[in-house]
């Protein structure tokens, strides 16, 4: 696949996992790719937390199902009858769970393009995830970002330190097949915007063509 290829084939993947296992070399080409990101002040502030272990792994799953149904009971009734439909994870389902954490001192005390914007290190962490992502689709895995989480349940179950920050848990491994449409859009619970609705010309004020 083309590198746009890639971009556009990219899915949350949740049911689609077969559980197959990841060739050792395949992980790390994807991990690599990873750590390749850009990085604020090349302080590369990320650390990644491979998990394996089916008792850590239905753990955590359980606790997301906590969460979810807390989310669910804030919905609407015709919101909640569609959130049913959709699901959430696949951490038992993917063959791996890689934990991607943020470390604020990594790089301290001056890191460099930090200073006046702080949550540049946090963004370099999620350059990684991406880098991750699209390192997995050419590699014909499938990757799923599980956000229905708290953030110090996770640090307790994988002894991450209090400073650092569990960004992400990401299902990895592969799938039968990557879907077309994304879940969120083929269960009617959001559409994709046209780049026209969020590109502007100079100021904020000014719509691209309007």
């Amino acid at each position: 696949m083309s590198f746009y290829d890639v971009l556009h084939r990219r899915r949350d993947t949740r049911g689609e996992f077969t559980g197959a296992p990841i060739p050792p070399e395949v992980l790390r080409r994807v991990l690599t790719a990873a750590h390749a990101a850009p990085s604020v002040g090349l302080s590369q502030p990320w650390d990644f937390v491979v998990v394996r272990d089916e008792h850590t792994r239905r753990a955590f799953r359980d606790h997301v199902q906590a969460e979810r149904s807390v989310f669910a009971a804030e919905l609407d009734p015709r919101q909640a009858e569609l959130f049913a439909k959709i699901k959430v994870e696949g951490i038992l389902e993917s063959t791996v769970g890689v934990v991607v954490t943020y470390d604020p001192d990594r790089g301290s005390p001056a890191v460099l393009g930090r200073h006046a914007i702080a949550d540049a290190g946090l963004y370099s962490v999620c350059l990684a995830i991406q880098n991750l992502w699209l390192a997995a689709t050419a590699e014909g895995l499938g990757v799923g970002w599980v956000s229905f989480y708290r953030e110090d349940m996770l640090r307790r179950l994988l002894d991450i330190p209090s400073r650092l920050r569990p960004v992400a848990w990401l299902c990895l491994g592969p799938v039968a097949s990557l879907p077309e449409t994304p879940d969120l859009e083929r269960h009617g619970w959001r559409n994709r915007l046209p780049l026209e609705d969020v590109l502007h010309e100079e100021r904020y004020t000014r719509r691209s063509g309007r």
